[in-house]
């Protein structure tokens, strides 16, 4: 063989040799995204977002436009770094303190790049966790006193601004991270050095828009809302004479620093559990058209922010919206709540507290029909108190919004508590299953259902009809995997008999409203709760009827309602249930935008409407990663350019040499 042609061969030889040796081996990278998964670790969280109201805005956010890149420490460890920034890697107990320190703290909050929250939980449950005010919305309480702790848990964190993100890890992201964290410790100052990239910009940010009335301007942002339920029981049919309303409610939201995952156990759905498996209990009472009331059954979302749906409801029933037709609001004599109502049992004791707004022969009668119920139960142990009669009056809750509206209506919520929550994880993720008794919840619901019974009925009581009473016991237990678990979560049997869920993992966040405000009857963007509890109660308020048809979406008769309509079960009820649009009282939707209006000054609960909104974003992301110093990367990038100088000339070496070389042949 030619000595030039030799001399090429090995030229191309070192060349590759020298590539493989920077690539190393390659063998089991097949492909680009093989090559990611290689390099980067995506991290599974939950983040914690920017919200905005009218006089400026909370949460989290990246603070330009940009992605974040810093090296991961532990918290124990951020006094003794000289790093210019980092992301820290807290363990849950601790990210009040870190929260509370950094809000104070001008010298340590430029260095704090992103907040990484473990998923390990609290080693000591009593402590509590919760990131809500101690008196959670005082701002809407229709009294004076608005230093009294309901909450005396309550941090605050999550109503603060956070120019960093943050992140809840779950528990495969945290033990990961944890492993980093330690060799960074262990390689101080030293590399390569793990790091977290952070995908968290807000399009607030970018847009420059730093409260609601601007983001809404702009269309950066959505206005926090969903759809509110409401249903009759017997169903209202028109030109029937009117009778005055029991006005039962509870509400399917809840409040959580992280939007997505937001259970609300106690301090929410734990009284809506109690509201549906009172009306499955009642419904099977016969001849209810022959109650002296009404029972309207209210479900309200958003309450936790302002009080959305309450409010909304007020608002359209004095605006005589198609919403809430067949209602008035002169017609409400009673409104009776059910708060949270999943730890009331202690030692094996049921007590449930009665907090009430003014004394009237209305709220007394509740009052009553509720010390009857616990009486008809005998000896199950089911108490009911009344609250404490120093408190300054009733506790957060949707009744706010209706003695906010007109002081002498009589009211009354049920809770488990008297001058303050037993819940230390109330508007926390760490309200789920495990926070609440499920037998608490069906002790609630039969003393509700039995009250009701009492206070619609003519007298002399039927004591019979009232012990006959009884609540299905398995269905708050179904109820309660449905809409306080994963497993089985949505996918459960009574949730997909009635709709076909969006999620497995519930998730009781308000949301933002999406929908045109007019087309409130058919909600395209209706969430997997709301639509939930109106199939629920359609079903379980519906007149008995002998022949039902199967429907999509549409029944040919006005009274009639579509129950099941996303299922192969689907099939035409006569029932007065209806979706009732929640969001801010100071939102009007018009020219496909929404428009904020001036306060009303005869409005107090208008005027202390924060219009809360939510930034809009394009990816919320988390990944990790290695990085090498700048003098490493300076090398390979000097290593690059010479092999390309060296596979270049040895290209024209090799070119010339053949060439030659065919020429002798």
């Amino acid at each position: 063989m030619d000595r030039a042609l030799v001399l090429f061969i090995v030229a191309i030889q070192l060349v590759v040799g020298s590539l493989c040796n920077v690539a190393g081996d390659t063998n089991t990278l097949e492909s680009v995204p093989d090559l990611e998964k290689a390099m980067y670790f995506n991290a599974h969280g939950y983040p914690c977002v920017r919200l905005l109201n009218l006089s400026g805005e909370i949460g989290c956010s990246n603070p330009g436009q940009e992605k974040i890149v810093a090296p991961i420490f532990r918290q124990v460890n951020i006094d003794k770094l000289v790093v210019p920034s980092f992301a820290v890697l807290t363990p849950l107990e601790e990210l009040e303190n870190l929260l509370l320190r950094v809000s104070g703290d001008s010298k340590l909050a430029p260095k704090i790049a992103g907040v990484l929250v473990e998923a390990t939980g609290l080693e000591n449950r009593s402590l509590g966790f919760s990131p809500d005010e101690k008196f959670p919305q005082a701002e809407f309480a229709p009294y004076q006193n608005l230093s009294f702790e309901w909450n005396p848990r309550g941090s605050g964190i999550m109503w603060k601004r956070y120019n960093f993100p943050i992140f809840l890890l779950s528990n495969e992201s945290t033990k990961v991270l944890q492993e980093m964290a330690t060799q960074n410790e262990k390689n101080y100052k030293a590399y390569p050095s793990n790091v977290a990239e952070f995908d968290l910009v807000m399009q607030t940010t970018k847009s420059e828009n730093h409260d609601s009335s601007s983001c809404l301007k702009e269309q950066s942002c959505l206005p926090l809302g969903g759809y509110s339920v409401w249903s009759a029981l017997p169903p209202i049919y028109a030109g029937e004479p009117p009778k005055s309303i029991l006005l039962v409610m509870a509400s399917m939201d809840s409040g959580s620093i992280f939007r997505d995952i937001c259970f609300g156990a106690d301090s929410s759905l734990s009284g809506l559990i109690a509201l549906l498996a009172a009306v499955d209990a009642i419904s099977h009472v016969s001849n209810l058209n022959e109650l002296k009331k009404q029972l309207i059954f209210g479900v309200f979302t958003g309450e936790a922010w302002g009080y959305l749906g309450s409010k909304r409801f007020l608002l359209e029933l004095d605006l005589g919206a198609d919403s809430l037709k067949g209602l008035n609001s002169a017609m409400i004599e009673q409104v009776f709540e059910i708060g949270s109502v999943g730890k009331a049992l202690n030692q094996g004791v049921t007590t449930f507290f009665t907090h009430s707004g003014q004394d009237t022969p209305s709220t007394n009668e509740i009052l009553d029909a509720l010390q009857k119920a616990s009486e008809s139960l005998g000896s199950d142990n089911v108490n009911i108190k009344k609250a404490d009669a120093t408190n300054p009056g009733v506790p957060p809750s949707s009744l706010m919004s209706f003695l906010r509206k007109n002081s002498s209506i009589s009211g009354v919520v049920l809770e488990d508590f008297d001058t303050s929550f037993v819940n230390k994880f109330y508007h926390s993720h760490l309200d789920n299953h495990a926070n609440i008794n499920a037998t608490s919840i069906a002790a609630a619901a039969i003393i509700v259902a039995r009250a009701l019974y009492v206070i619609a009925s003519d007298v002399p009581l039927n004591l019979i009809v009232l012990n006959s009473i009884k609540v299905n016991v398995s269905l708050v237990d179904e109820l309660v995997g449905c809409l306080l678990t994963c497993d089985p979560g949505l996918s459960c049997g009574i949730v997909n008999h009635f709709i076909s869920p969006s999620n497995v993992c519930p998730n009781h966040y308000v949301g933002v409203f999406v929908d045109t405000p007019s087309e409130t009857q058919r909600p395209q963007f209706a969430d997997d709760t709301s639509r939930f509890v109106w199939n629920f109660l359609a079903d379980r308020t519906s007149a008995p009827k002998k022949n039902s048809s199967p429907c999509k979406g549409e029944c040919s008769s006005p009274s009639d309602v579509c129950v099941g309509a996303e299922t192969e079960s689907s099939r035409c009820v006569t029932s007065t249930t209806r979706y009732v649009p929640s969001y801010s009282t100071r939102l009007k939707f018009e020219a496909n935008s929404w428009k904020i209006l001036p306060a009303n000054a005869s409005d107090p609960s208008g005027l202390a409407d924060p219009v809360w909104t939510e930034s809009y974003w394009n990816t919320i992301g988390l990944r990790a990663y290695k990085v090498q110093s700048s003098t490493y990367d300076n090398l390979v990038l000097l290593a690059g350019i010479s092999i390309t100088a060296a596979t270049y000339i040895a290209t024209l070496v090799g070119k010339t040499f053949l060439l030659k070389a065919l020429k002798h042949d």
